[in-house]
């Protein structure tokens, strides 16, 4: 009687994908495109691996629930001396924080690169979101002025249109964190956990409304399938607040309730906007929007979205409005962790693979 034999079974890990000779050539073919707009700004090339210490990286994330805090990490068994964690870059301007650090005083300032190439998150996999996906991003390193903000904000328009994206079909959208953090410190939220449903809430504003987002800051919110969300748990005058400030950045009315740092925040925001309609990136292209909260913890001002806003057919040929396929922001603090100093820096990232 013959042997049985134990054959492998073919399967491919939940969130990532293999890619085709069309895939290949469609991103080439982006890429190139990218490549063009971002040089004809200034940007130029700079290029760091895949794999960085962990404490390099840091634990910015928002994905707590996950091994590792979402990122791919494994201890450096190469190296006896060293019990050092290595991991997977989870985007692109952590690895730069470090290279700025590590080469500052050999580079011009402001440093303007521009870098692509693959990045891991280590997160529940579903519909579009992958593990692995592909990342173009540009960074201004030493430029302190909201007008380096507003420069991403056009050049990321200038992108999308480049790409084959018409004028009316998608939205660059801007806040700033220091709206955001003015509001946590007007309602007196400093827990953590609190803080980040708060701001899950806010980043839901364009899609189910102020009433929808009242109900999450609450108690929840139960969605037409019968499913509850859990909301922040704020009291009622710890809601008004909130939204009034909201409310107050979508129309750029004053709000007395508002915190020097939320007073702050405006007015940057005011001048980004007020830049981009002068170069002719009105709010039809460039406009200040509330609901952008961006998920990384490392942004420290202004933070930008760019959304696809015409409905597209999907895969089964289902119309859906696609959302975003890009955003960035400033972070003034990441790269101050290695050295004696804050550096100003803010740039914007494309998702090369999303598109």
């Amino acid at each position: 009687m013959a042997e049985k034999t134990t054959r492998l079974k073919a399967r491919l890990p939940r969130g990532l994908a293999d890619r085709s000779a069309a895939d290949i050539r469609a991103t080439e073919r982006l890429v190139a495109i990218i490549r063009r707009v971002y040089e004809r700004y200034g940007f130029e090339p700079v290029e760091t691996p895949l794999i960085e210490y962990t404490d390099t990286l840091g634990k910015f994330l928002p994905d707590e629930d996950r091994p590792n805090e979402g990122v791919f990490s494994f201890r450096d068994e190469a190296d006896s001396a060293s019990s050092d964690w290595l991991s997977l870059r989870y985007d692109l301007t952590a690895p730069l924080a470090r290279y700025v650090a590590e080469n500052y005083e050999r580079l011009s300032k402001p440093y303007r690169s521009y870098r692509f190439g693959w990045v891991f998150r280590n997160e529940k996999p579903g519909p579009g979101r992958f593990r692995q996906f592909m990342q173009f991003d540009a960074d201004t390193v030493g430029a302190l002025s909201p007008a380096a903000d507003a420069e991403m904000c056009m050049m990321a328009a200038d992108t999308l249109e480049a790409l084959g994206i018409p004028r009316g079909a998608y939205l660059i959208k801007v806040n700033s964190r220091k709206v955001l953090d003015g509001v946590m410190e007007a309602i007196g939220v400093a827990d953590e956990k609190q803080r980040l449903t708060v701001l899950r809430a806010i980043d839901k504003l364009d899609r189910l409304g102020i009433e929808g987002v009242r109900d999450l800051l609450g108690p929840g919110r139960k969605d037409e399938s019968g499913d509850f969300t859990r909301g922040a748990g704020l009291d009622p005058h710890q809601i008004a607040t909130t939204l009034k400030t909201l409310e107050a950045e979508e129309t750029g009315r004053d709000y007395s309730g508002e915190t020097r740092l939320g007073r702050e925040g405006r007015a940057e925001l005011e001048q980004i906007a007020a830049l981009a309609a002068a170069a002719g990136y009105g709010p039809d292209r460039v406009r200040v929007d509330a609901s952008v909260v961006r998920g990384l913890e490392y942004y420290t001002g202004a933070v930008f979205e760019a959304e696809l806003t015409a409905v597209i057919p999907n895969e089964k040929g289902q119309p859906v409005v696609f959302g975003s396929v890009g955003g960035g922001g400033r972070y003034d603090g990441l790269i101050g962790r290695f050295m004696a100093e804050d550096v100003p820096a803010t740039g914007f990232s494309i998702g090369v693979s999303r598109l």
